[in-house]
């Protein structure tokens, strides 16, 4: 209450949640002024002092000093606005439990703001999601023109251990792909050291790096060609085991198949004609660990330019196999 100190337990959704972050879900202050009560000690954790970064647990207990404003709550809203951002995130779901949510994110539409990618955004319609206490959380993203699987934490302790998950090599991801041309050989594994740099215009894009270097990153990417249309182009399944910016992008370029409609990334090859614009590639399935049960299967269905792709060049869904990563079993 307001004027008022408040001893606050920790729940379960926020197992694993920065102290600094829980926080500012309470009280209407800065991270400098949330600094100033930790040295002070008037914001403390299980008694004791506490810095910003600490970890919380399940149960612990946090006193929280008197402010002038009372807590910050996430309120849904009912404007317009609102209403469309519902109306159009909620055919795009197609898993959601306590958790999290999963969308089938269209091409073309950021996953989240900047300063080209314009107003709209997924990550500024998540409010509408929310449960009126936690504000819904990316854990992943997907380029602006990849379309697919896209997870929203529902929670903070489902973020944070969703991160890790992503972070690590436990999740599976699956991602369909057309290429220019045929890969050679038509299934391996591909290595290499990967660094920011920039294209013309400014354009960024990844280049080769080198081993021990501050900046690289090793790449790897699991690839498997299901389909080809004659060799002019292919369909590849693509599983990464590592998660850097473009990667399935890059490596299929290095590998002279680059991603049909890749503007970055271009090939030397002749592109087919007679397909639709954009780039084809599709976030098909993510298979998501659980501490104790069954893992969780979430596939995307082909949409939009993929889909026409697909059907002009005469590939069949059913080639892939039953489920998504049967291909790599």
């Amino acid at each position: 209450m307001k004027g008022q100190v408040i001893t606050e337990t920790v729940s379960s959704k926020e197992d694993g949640v920065r102290l600094d972050r829980w926080i500012k879900r309470r009280l209407p202050i800065t991270q400098g002024q949330i600094e100033k009560l930790l040295r002070t000690g008037q914001i403390r954790v299980e008694g004791g002092r506490a810095k910003a970064n600490t970890r919380l647990e399940a149960g612990m207990m946090v006193r929280l000093p008197p402010v002038s404003e009372g807590h910050a709550v996430h309120k849904s809203g009912t404007s317009s606005r609102d209403s469309r951002a519902l109306d159009f995130l909620k055919p795009l779901i197609l898993y959601q439990d306590d958790d999290l949510i999963a969308l089938n994110k269209p091409a073309g539409i950021a996953v989240q703001g900047g300063s080209k990618q314009g107003p709209r955004h997924i990550d500024g319609m998540l409010d509408v999601l929310g449960d009126g206490e936690y504000r819904p959380r990316l854990v992943h993203r997907l380029d602006k023109e990849t379309s697919g699987v896209l997870v929203i934490a529902r929670h903070p302790a489902a973020a944070a251990r969703l991160g890790e998950l992503f972070r690590s090599r436990e999740l599976t991801k699956i991602y369909w792909a057309v290429t220019v041309g045929v890969p050679h050989p038509h299934a391996g594994q591909l290595r290499s050291w990967m660094r920011k740099g920039e294209g013309s215009e400014g354009v960024e894009r990844m280049r080769l790096g080198v081993h021990g270097d501050k900046v690289s990153k090793h790449a790897v990417t699991d690839y498997i060609t299901v389909s080809t249309a004659g060799q002019k182009a292919a369909w590849v399944a693509l599983r990464p085991q590592t998660g850097r910016t473009h990667q399935l992008r890059f490596h299929m370029h290095e590998l002279g198949t680059s991603i049909l409609g890749d503007d970055k990334y271009c090939t030397v090859r002749e592109v087919p004609q007679g397909v639709g614009n954009g780039l084809h590639l599709h976030a098909r399935a993510l298979i998501i660990p659980r501490r104790s049960g069954r893992a969780i299967h979430i596939e995307a269905p082909l949409s939009g330019t993929m889909r026409e792709t697909f059907s002009k060049f005469g590939f069949l869904e059913s080639e892939a196999g039953r489920t998504a990563d049967e291909l790599f079993v």
